[in-house]
């Protein structure tokens, strides 16, 4: 590509953004919970009853973790003998660990069945504490573990495309506290179409036979994917909230420390604990690596999971807008291409706050982190080129409620193009922890407290 046809490209593309600037308009229960019988610690266990709900009427549901459902790719099945031909999970024991942001005086679980290709039947689920209180840890704490119930029943069947909620569940969780869920499933799923989120980061682990009460599984096969479970709400004050971070693999944390906690959400929700305007505030990850904003990747484009994974939420106020990346690296490094990417990218970013906004949710627009020398870098320099425009768009449009600006928090100033080096990961294009923590840091924390809704 000639350096005049991409000074052509440079200047048109200001151009837009001049444009669209000057053309943006202000936006403006449960009943009683009985374990299953001769089940040890379930009998004892004891669910939040709706009427007990009814007389806090100050509190409401709120997510306090989320996890973005997504089709299971071959490689991130569960291994043998877990995986067979047309059925996962038979007689199979899951335990799982979750790390919540709120806290609250009652829970309640979702158990997603998105992209199964047969219903999901499970038998018992249980919640209780970690061994340590640690995110991947194997073993409960004895005595912990708490019979979860769904209409009064140990069991659910999920139908295929469909989640279920459980019933409150009296089980006290402190903000920042991880918990275990375990999961039996007697007969498993029929189907090797198995929903799951893949980049958990956070160690699973599967036995056979029904062991949901025990305190610890000796001899498990292990995995760092999540399957299954999909939120965790909070019985908590009605002055919390929640914020969902919609993004790709640098919100889902490539790069981070597995078991440790370190992505950006994670170290931005610690930053808001420490401060009593912004602690009521959850952070909601819903990101994916690979995701993109306009097509399918690894898991549903953005626009068309606006609904299920914000609007569904309860207790969402504010949106953090944090993915395109993808979308320009996977298109050619044409100019035509470029050029339609980032006019299509900013058209979107565009609907994503109107229909926040018809929802009364503010919205945050992350600037896109440099990858110059990566995968999706090119010798012409148009990527980078679109990155520079669709940055200029997200500063400067109005468009949204605030911006958090990644860029600048995180390029190297020497080669702007570049991410710094001692937050790089090694692909230039991911963080390591240093540099998530960075990300998390640059974030105002006035855009979350009771003041912003």
């Amino acid at each position: 590509m000639k350096t005049t046809a991409l000074r052509r490209w440079t200047t048109t593309t200001a151009a837009v953004v001049a444009t669209v600037t000057l053309t943006v308009t202000a936006a403006a229960f449960g009943g009683t919970l009985a374990g299953r019988a001769g089940s040890g610690s379930h009998a004892g266990a004891q669910p939040a009853a709706a009427a007990d709900a009814a007389g806090h009427g100050h509190e409401h549901w709120v997510d306090t973790w989320t996890s973005m459902p997504q089709l299971t790719e071959p490689g991130n099945m569960p291994p043998a003998p877990y995986t067979q031909d047309g059925a996962v999970f038979a007689d199979t024991t899951l335990r799982q660990t979750v790390h919540v942001t709120l806290g609250g005086r009652s829970l309640r679980l979702h158990v997603s069945n998105a992209f199964g290709g047969a219903a999901l039947p499970v038998t018992a689920v249980s919640v209780a504490r970690p061994d340590g209180g640690r995110s991947g840890a194997r073993a409960i704490v004895p005595g912990s573990a708490r019979a979860v119930t769904f209409g009064g029943r140990p069991g659910v069947t999920v139908p295929v495309g469909a989640q279920m909620v459980a019933d409150p569940l009296d089980f006290p969780v402190a903000a920042g506290e991880t918990l275990t869920v375990t999961m039996y499933l007697a007969t498993g799923q029929q189907s090797t179409a198995v929903t799951s989120h893949p980049g958990s980061r956070t160690t699973s682990y599967m036995l056979r036979g029904d062991h949901l009460d025990d305190a610890d599984l000796d001899g498990a096969a292990q995995v760092n994917h999540w399957y299954f479970l999909s939120a965790v709400e909070v019985q908590a004050p009605a002055a919390d909230r929640a914020t969902v971070v919609l993004g790709d693999s640098l919100a889902d944390g490539r790069g981070s420390t597995d078991n440790g906690d370190d992505r950006w959400p994670d170290r931005l929700r610690a930053r808001l604990a420490q401060h009593a305007d912004t602690a009521g505030t959850a952070v909601l990850n819903q990101a994916a690596g690979g995701n993109r904003v306009l097509n399918d990747g690894l898991g549903p484009n953005a626009l068309s999971r606006l609904d299920r994974d914000v609007f569904a939420q309860p207790g969402v106020t504010s949106l953090v807008v944090s993915e395109g990346v993808n979308d320009l690296g996977t298109a050619d490094a044409t100019l035509a291409a470029q050029q339609a990417v980032t006019a299509d990218l900013i058209d979107a970013y565009r609907q994503i706050v109107l229909r926040a906004h018809a929802q009364g949710i503010r919205v945050y627009g992350a600037t896109l982190t440099p990858f110059g020398g990566s995968q999706y870098d090119d010798a012409a320099g148009l990527r980078e080129a679109s990155r520079q425009a669709v940055n200029a768009w997200i500063r400067t449009s109005g468009e949204f409620d605030a911006v958090l600006d990644f860029d600048r928090a995180a390029r190297d100033p020497r080669a702007p193009r570049r991410l710094r080096p001692d937050l790089d990961v090694g692909d230039h294009l991911h963080f390591n922890p240093a540099g998530y923590q960075v990300l998390a840091d640059s974030v105002p924390l006035r855009l979350f407290g009771p003041g912003a809704r």
